[in-house]
């Protein structure tokens, strides 16, 4: 299957800043679409309905939703796309073995010449052009999802210093990033993989933009 440019933002745990980098590139790449990947599960997570857990969406198969009317809610992270230019939006929710099947379908309804996808489980059943990772500096924890997807990373995005809310709309960037990587693995290949990673910071958002502006052959599945 052909696939558009295929850019994916994905994130060492959550509030890392993924929505408001996805943001960012959207505005930088005018006409590109994007895809939110949310993995469900049949049980309530524990966590407010309203803000998080999906479990009541999910059904025998992927749940796709696409265009303004299904997907534009103010504030959430789908509205935060169109608000951002995103030329269309597609939401995938799907329990963990429904992601594969479910990727390559939302993939086909992309139009435009690149999409960026937000999310890390994805990145094992389709290959990306670049996968982007987010960071925060004084975070060390990540993901078992986060762990998988680091192999496939072309490069890391660090945030440091949110607001004291957690609030991703006011992220700020701080005059450090070396990042211990000791912290966040004892696997000795995922630290060497991370070390090896391009670092990019909201300083130098232009340079990881140009970068990606370079990438002109299409992924396939």
């Amino acid at each position: 299957m052909d696939l558009p440019r295929v850019i994916a933002v994905g994130g060492f745990a959550s509030n890392v800043g993924k929505t408001t980098l996805m943001c960012q590139l959207l505005r930088a790449f005018p006409g590109w679409e994007a895809i939110k990947t949310t993995r469900g599960h049949y049980r309530s997570c524990g966590k407010d309905p309203q803000a998080c857990c999906v479990s009541h969406l999910l059904s025998d198969k992927p749940v796709l939703r696409s265009g303004r009317g299904e997907t534009y809610a103010p504030g959430k992270d789908t509205g935060r796309y169109w608000d951002a230019g995103a030329a269309n939006v597609h939401w995938l929710i799907a329990a963990e073995e429904q992601i594969k099947p479910g990727i390559k379908e939302v993939l086909k309804r992309v139009r435009s010449e690149g999409v960026f996808i937000e999310g890390n489980t994805f990145t094992e059943y389709v290959d990306v052009d670049a996968l982007i990772m987010a960071v925060r500096e004084e975070d060390h924890q990540i993901k078992r999802s986060a762990r998988r997807a680091l192999f496939k990373a072309s490069a890391l995005y660090v945030w440091s210093d949110t607001n004291q809310n957690g609030n991703q709309h006011d992220i700020r960037v701080g005059n450090q990033h070396d990042i211990r990587v000791e912290d966040w693995s004892s696997s000795e290949n995922l630290k060497q993989r991370v070390a090896r990673l391009p670092r990019y910071t909201p300083e130098n958002l232009p340079d990881l933009i140009s970068s990606l502006r370079k990438i002109d052959r299409p992924a396939t599945a």
